[in-house]
């Protein structure tokens, strides 16, 4: 089995993997001072939390689902677990038409839980 391996710097190792454990519904495989390390099953993710004075510096980062039922689910599940959603949205983002909802974890990173429904020609919604 091939995963991707996804390393990102966070503030506070403790919040973080409170935050992580939630989001994904599992606990880290590897915990260190400073350290952890998540072996994801679903999505397939090898996760690595690294604590330092600089957090998450990335764009966004997301998890591509087969269905909007599941992009629902999931927005329940974390509303459920403490983590604010923004709600599910059909939106258009990327190129694509989507049914979304994102988090941002202790440190601001952004996460996409979401199903492209479509393609389209703009990169964002425009409002009118």
């Amino acid at each position: 089995m091939s995963r991707v391996q996804l390393a990102l710097n966070v503030t506070d190792i403790d919040k973080a993997v409170e935050f992580y454990s939630k989001l994904f519904a599992t606990e880290p495989a590897k915990r260190k001072p400073g350290y952890a390390n998540f072996a994801i099953a679903d999505p397939p993710l090898k996760l690595v939390l690294f604590e330092g004075p600089e957090g998450a510096s990335l764009n966004h980062l997301g998890v591509e689902t087969e269905s909007a039922a599941e992009v629902e689910a999931a927005e329940a599940r974390l509303s459920c677990n403490g983590i604010e959603t923004t709600g599910i949205d059909d939106t258009i983002c990327c190129y694509a038409t989507k049914v979304e909802t994102w988090v941002s974890d202790p440190d601001g990173a952004k996460w996409e839980w979401y199903v492209k429904t479509g393609d389209t020609d703009q990169l964002m919604a425009t409002n009118s």
